[in-house]
């Protein structure tokens, strides 16, 4: 699987159905190995028969994927530990990166790109996206020779920011919206039942470090934000009898 094929070159962003994304690698690390299926293993692992070099960007790639089945080698490094294709699937997505230098002759790891090809539901690419710019803490899109990286993934750099922007953005308004909604909630819920202010005051305090956390893009610590000003909500809610559910509870 590659951005060439069904017709689809160079970047892709909010496609309904794919994404292609390239992306500057800027450290070579973490080093893994692979058995003769192809199977990723890590570093030393019985059975292994061969070694590359992940890189930072695949390496976010599988950590915003989680949980996520074993990356597989479908073309495996040669002579270069830096040069490969691995497909990766969860329940969400079907990923397949693959490493190449792209200027010089790949001595050095600034001299390589991702291609990131995703496959899925667009929320579900648009939070992976998102979440693999937020991990390598910059831009991935920023390479280190604009010329070369041009010239390698037949695209000007504006479509590059504009694929990967689409994407971003699109995971931010959702987190956003989710927060929006909940908010709309809790408001709803002020003055409604006698003796909440305490538990509504926590749902405030949760939606407002879910805004917080957004606005690091970690997205991570937005759900969980927002899990516990759901979690509030509901139990200031006259209508989920939640008093009566607990005492049920506690009695049985």
């Amino acid at each position: 699987m590659g951005g060439e094929e069904e017709g689809m070159n160079g970047p892709i962003g909010a496609h309904p159905s794919r994404s292609v994304l390239f992306a500057q690698v800027a450290d070579s690390d973490p080093r893994v190995s692979f058995d003769e299926g192809g199977l990723m293993l890590e570093t030393g692992s019985p059975g292994s028969v061969g070694k590359a070099f992940l890189g930072d960007v695949a390496w976010a790639t599988m950590r915003a994927m989680a949980p996520h089945d074993p990356p597989v080698f479908v073309k495996e490094p040669i002579y270069d530990e830096q040069r490969w294709k691995i497909s990766c699937s969860s329940g969400e997505l079907s990923v397949t990166i693959s490493s190449r230098h792209y200027w010089g002759f790949g001595l050095l790891t600034r001299c390589f790109l991702n291609e990131i090809v995703i496959d899925g539901e667009l929320d579900a690419r648009a939070r992976c996206a998102h979440d693999i710019a937020a991990s390598l803490g910059r831009n991935p899109w920023e390479p280190s020779r604009v010329k070369a990286f041009e010239r390698a993934t037949s695209a000007k750099m504006a479509s590059h920011v504009s694929a990967w922007g689409e994407l971003v953005n699109l995971a931010k308004n959702n987190m956003n919206d989710q927060i929006d909604i909940l908010q709309d909630s809790l408001n709803r819920l002020k003055g409604v039942r006698e003796g909440s202010e305490t538990i509504l005051s926590e749902a405030e305090e949760s939606l407002d470090r879910a805004r917080k956390a957004l606005s690091d893009k970690n997205a991570p610590a937005v759900e969980r934000a927002l899990s516990r000003a759901s979690s509030a909500i509901f139990r200031a809610d006259p209508n989920t009898d939640f008093d009566n559910a607990e005492r049920d509870l506690l009695e049985n």
